[in-house]
Parts: structure tokens; sequence; C-alpha cells
């Protein structure tokens, strides 16, 4: 029987968790993440003279991309802490704070839309997709990315590979919410996009390798950076703690740069995109 979902509660819990690690998030993740803007902006065709909505903006890498392209941007994040972030980041740019499941604006406002690694932090994917469908004008574009499968991307995979190695039960406090990985699956990244009404759905992969200096470094600024996934070590006992490290490192060893402890981790993401049909004449 499938978990009841308290979309509400999940939506509050994980904006209070990205309040706390904002800024952890950006020293973490901040660099990582924005590899993704370009290839993102291009699925959506976002270019001069457009209007542009990024949702869950965090650090604001992709709607700053958007604007030096020329586009009018809003970026939109649940989080207050990444709203204040993002503003700090980027003088000048429009952010406000808002939930997707309930988009702030309104219909057919933007001819594209973005969210970068916005997947696996929704409650609701139909409902939020929907959102995004609104608020686009006909024949606008909607681009969506997530991570890939964690043996396709151990950066940041491992460490729920290193979870489930470990036997780790889960975590108390946490509520729940879709699974993490749902939308890796291709299959189901295009049905979520063709079941909103998009037509033109494709998805595309983007690749690359990452760099951390050690086993350590990743582990730590994985527990301060991220909300569900340190929520789920955090949550465990000492002893568990430690043997969810242990299977971390040496899952690790084929990652190491030899000479060192140095890390180079390969880096996979789906980017599933779809166009608003635009109305027939009448």
């Amino acid at each position: 029987m499938a978990t009841e979902i308290d979309v509400d509660a999940f939506v509050a819990y994980e904006a209070a968790g990205f309040d706390r690690v904002a800024g952890e998030y950006q020293r973490a993740f901040g660099a990582l993440t924005g590899r993704v803007a370009g290839p993102l902006l291009d699925a959506a065709g976002v270019g001069r003279g457009l209007r542009v909505l990024d949702v869950a903006t965090g650090p604001g890498q992709v709607a700053a991309e958007a604007a030096v392209r020329g586009a009018t941007v809003l970026g939109l994040d649940l989080s207050p802490g990444m709203v204040d972030l993002a503003r700090r980041l980027h003088p000048g740019m429009e952010v406000r704070q808002g939930d997707v499941h309930q988009l702030p604006v309104p219909d057919a406002s933007f001819d594209a839309v973005v969210g970068n690694f916005l997947l696996p932090h929704l409650g609701d994917h139909p409902r939020a997709v929907a959102e995004m469908v609104r608020v686009l004008v006909d024949g606008g574009r909607l681009a969506l990315s997530t991570w890939d499968l964690p043996q396709r991307s151990p950066m940041p995979g491992v460490l729920f590979l290193a979870v489930e190695k470990a036997g780790a039960p889960a975590a108390e406090g946490i509520p729940s919410g879709p699974p993490f990985y749902r939308y890796s699956d291709e299959a189901h990244l295009t049905g979520l996009l063709t079941t909103a009404g998009l037509v033109d759905v494709e998805v595309t992969d983007v690749a690359f390798t990452w760099r951390t200096p050690s086993a350590e470094v990743f582990w730590d600024s994985m527990l301060a950076s991220t909300v569900r996934a340190s929520a789920q070590i955090t949550g465990q006992t000492p002893a568990m703690q430690q043997r969810i490290y242990r299977e971390l490192d040496t899952m690790l060893d084929d990652h190491r740069v030899p000479g060192g402890d140095e890390l180079e981790l390969p880096v996979s993401v789906k980017i599933g995109t779809g166009r608003k049909p635009a109305l027939s004449a009448p």
C-alpha cells in the first residue's frame, strides 16, 4: 500500500530545512548545480526578450544566467533563506518567496518556466507541474532537471547507496514524501510532462565529473548541505552512522584519483522538457 503524503507537512519540512542549510548548500552544491544552468535554459529555448520563471531558484544561478541571455526573469523559491541568499548573490534580480504547488503568478505570464533540481523536492508532482503549465503562454516551454539514478550519478547518489547498503532503518521525524529518484526514470519523467498536457516532450542527459578533496569532506558537506538525505543519517544511532560512513568510504574507492585522497565523481542529470500547445484558431 502506498504511503499517504501530507503535502503541506512535506512542503513545510523542505522550506525549514533549506532555510537552515542555505549557505552550506551554496558552498557544497552551487558550482555543481550551476553547471546544469546552460543546458536547462537551452532546453527551454531561453533567449533575449523572453519572460522566464525560475522555480526553486535556490542561490539563483539559473535566473542569473537567463538574465545574462537577455531574458526578463523572476526567481521563486519556497525557502525564505534561499530567497535572501539569491538576492545577496544577485543584487537587483527579482526574487520572491512562493510554493510551486500554488504559484503566486497569473495564468499565461511566462514564455518559459525552468526548475533546476526541483523534482526531488516536490510533495505533489502532478499538481506542481500543472501549476507550471498554467503560468506558461501557449507555445511556451517547460524544462526541469533532476539527478539520474545513484548508480549512474555517484555524485550525490553514492550517499543514498551507502545508507541502503548499511541497512539503515527509516529515520524518525521525516515527513513521508515521493521517492527522491522517481523521475530519474525516463518513462516516469516523460509521463509526468505528457499527462500535464505538454507536447514535443523529450528527455536528455547531461554528464560531467565533479572533484572533491576526500571522502571525509564529501560526507561532511552532504550532512551540512542537504535536508532529507542528512536527516536520514543524523537520525541514526552513532554505530549506524559509522557503518554508513564505512560503506560510503568503500564505495568511493573506485573514484579516488591516483596518488591521493581526492575523488572524481561522475555526475549524470536528466532534463525533461515539453511545450504547451498553442490554442487552435476558432
